[in-house]
């Protein structure tokens, strides 16, 4: 029962994905969030990336993102958080957290988005992230210890509020700098939003 109303919740997400792609872009090609949201870091421009390691539309923006992350000088503070819309969303944000408490996200961060999109393995239980892992060269030991932390639980708190506290409701989708939103449907292509990024971090780094 509770597999169905998991794959059911899914399915409607996807959809009302689906149904956001057909919309037309705005003119901006972003949202101005009302409130702006704080920053960790004053100092520096703050983007954040919202994803799912189930998206097909994330996973198709991260080579762009990866790049366009390789490019920024140093005042600019990419920040990956996983969102989490149901209850497999979840399982695979706990991974990416776990991955970030063990400090590997650059050992497996890809190598997950592969698994799930075109290996089709199912990496959601915490016996099945440890072979993951090890595979990786994470011990074990250490692997279980991080995952079932206060750390990875706070996050895993967290991860909900914060999507609401933005507005998000589909990924891929990145904040920059607490006031504005972009994604697909708004800047009408995954190379517009790099472009709207660029745009805007420009924009706040003349405010300075």
């Amino acid at each position: 029962m509770l597999k169905n109303i998991t794959k059911t919740g899914l399915l409607i997400l996807l959809f009302s994905w689906a149904a956001l792609l057909k919309a037309e872009p705005t003119a901006t090609g972003y949202q101005t969030l009302s409130p702006a949201q704080p920053t960790q870091h004053a100092d520096k421009i703050e983007v954040i990336e919202f994803f799912w390691y189930g998206c097909p539309h994330c996973y198709s923006f991260e080579p762009l993102l990866e790049k366009w992350v390789k490019s920024q000088p140093k005042n600019v503070e990419f920040i990956r958080q996983p969102a989490v819309f149901s209850d497999l969303w979840g399982k695979h944000a706990k991974a990416y957290f776990t991955a970030e408490a063990l400090g590997v996200v650059d050992k497996v961060h890809a190598d997950f988005f592969d698994a799930i999109q075109n290996k089709k393995e199912k990496l959601e239980t915490e016996e099945q992230l440890a072979k993951f892992f090890v595979a990786h060269g994470v011990d074990e030991a250490s692997f279980h210890e991080a995952y079932n932390s206060f750390l990875v639980d706070s996050k895993m708190r967290q991860a909900p509020v914060l999507a609401t506290r933005y507005g998000v409701t589909g990924v891929p989708a990145i904040i920059i700098n607490g006031k504005y939103l972009t994604n697909g449907p708004l800047a009408g292509s995954h190379e517009k939003m790099i472009e709207v990024m660029d745009s805007l971090i420009k924009q706040e780094n003349a405010a300075k």
